[in-house]
């Protein structure tokens, strides 16, 4: 019986034996989630006058993006992806987003309190405040399936959770480097906000409520302190207001994710998280078989 498995196990094709290596399954599942976005945005703008091209585009390939890592975790990693199961989808998205928005309204206050924060007053609400939310979508997606799902995800497989925590944070980080602004504080704020989201992923074994993180940061950031967001220039949202002074504080041109008080906070969360998960994890092991005496 033992030598037939081991005969089917020599039996399989070199392609198969290629799919099996972590490196290949990270690269592969990247460029296929990836592959849709300039896809549909080089259609849609040979196609059809920017007028045109709003929400729709982005909507399209942020569905295609889910498709295509639905495709990638079935026919590459050979398990089903329930961690994009849509049950408890609605749930987990508000449990992020209030997450997400949680966080960037206790900087803003904590930079307010330091003096680098002047609220000028609020905008008027309308319903282009609304609009980016589809391209913030479509980034929450393929940034949390490409670093989370598949790349923290094979990594914690092959050499384990921390390794996966650590190695997944860092490159999360470096992946921002074109950005204006970059610096060795956005590294770490980046890094630490990388952290968070991998001990999310870990605790709850869904992406669900990191997609809606990912999203309330960024539009609250953007489209609630009108800031700047990873080196993006600040448009106008609901509060007026205007970051000034240190720039250790301020985060300069990359904005608040390269503000020490960010690191501070999410660093915070993120170590409480990330404690919470490693534990959960713990004790889901079974215990050591032990012999009777």
């Amino acid at each position: 019986m033992m030598d037939n498995t081991l005969r089917l196990a020599t039996k399989k094709s070199p392609l198969a034996r290629l799919m099996a290596y972590p490196l290949v399954q990270i690269v592969l599942g990247m460029v296929l989630t990836f592959a849709a976005i300039p896809l549909v945005m080089g259609i849609a703008s040979h196609l059809l006058d920017k007028p045109y091209r709003i929400l729709w585009p982005q909507l399209l390939a942020a569905a295609l993006v889910w498709c295509a890592y639905r495709f990638y975790v079935r026919h590459i990693e050979k398990r089903q992806p329930v961690e994009l199961a849509l049950p408890g989808m609605a749930r987990e998205l508000g449990r992020g987003l209030l997450l997400g928005a949680g966080l960037v309204g206790l900087t803003f206050l904590v930079l307010a309190m330091l003096g680098v924060y002047q609220f000028n007053g609020v905008n008027a609400l309308h319903a282009a405040l609304l609009l980016p939310l589809a391209e913030l979508l479509l980034v929450g997606m393929a940034e949390e399936m490409m670093f989370r799902g598949i790349l923290f995800g094979v990594t914690a497989r092959a050499l384990g959770n921390k390794a996966g925590i650590v190695i997944s944070s860092l490159l999360f980080a470096l992946a921002h480097l074109p950005n204006a602004g970059f610096s060795l504080l956005a590294i770490a704020a980046i890094a630490a906000y990388g952290m968070l989201q991998a001990a999310l992923y870990l605790q709850t074994r869904r992406l669900w409520v990191c997609i809606g993180t990912h999203v309330g940061w960024n539009y609250c950031v953007s489209q609630v302190f009108s800031s700047t967001v990873s080196g993006h220039a600040a448009t106008g949202g609901l509060l007026r207001g205007e970051l000034a002074g240190n720039t250790l504080l301020t985060g300069g041109a990359f904005g608040v994710e390269a503000s020490l008080v960010t690191i501070l906070l999410i660093g915070t969360v993120a170590a409480y998280v990330l404690r919470l998960a490693l534990a959960s994890e713990k004790a889901a092991r079974p215990a050591p078989y032990a012999p009777r005496a």
